[in-house]
């Protein structure tokens, strides 16, 4: 294969700002990207990040949350990755039947989550 270096192409950065307690944990998060249309830093509650490690063939992933997320909006982030994760998967790869799978495993969670904040909204 042969790569060419264009110095002309366009590049973009993300950057990532965790600030952590005594004890390690994620108190703030906060983040800023060459291309976010919001300009500026964004401050955020979860971030997960993950790459593919093609000589191991696997993948390493860094999950973050502060430690004042609520458990349901935790729920809600993971739920709209993984829809995320099957539009990705349907784009990239065409595989229209791992993309429904993921979709109807996302509606399901949805349902639940739903019947959670139900349950939650009335017992406050």
């Amino acid at each position: 294969m042969n790569r060419k270096t264009n110095a002309n192409m366009k590049q973009s950065e993300i950057n990532f700002k965790i600030q952590l307690d005594d004890n390690s944990i994620p108190e703030q998060i906060s983040w800023s990207a060459t291309d976010n249309p919001n300009e500026g830093i964004e401050e955020t509650k979860a971030i997960l990040v993950a790459t593919w490690d093609p000589y191991h063939k696997g993948t390493l992933a860094l999950p973050l949350w502060t430690k004042d997320m609520e458990v349901l909006d935790m729920k809600r982030f993971f739920i709209e990755i993984m829809g995320t994760v099957g539009d990705a998967a349907l784009q990239a790869t065409g595989d229209s039947e791992f993309a429904l799978e993921v979709e109807q495993v996302c509606k399901k969670l949805s349902q639940n989550l739903k019947k959670e904040i139900t349950a939650a909204s009335k017992g406050q």
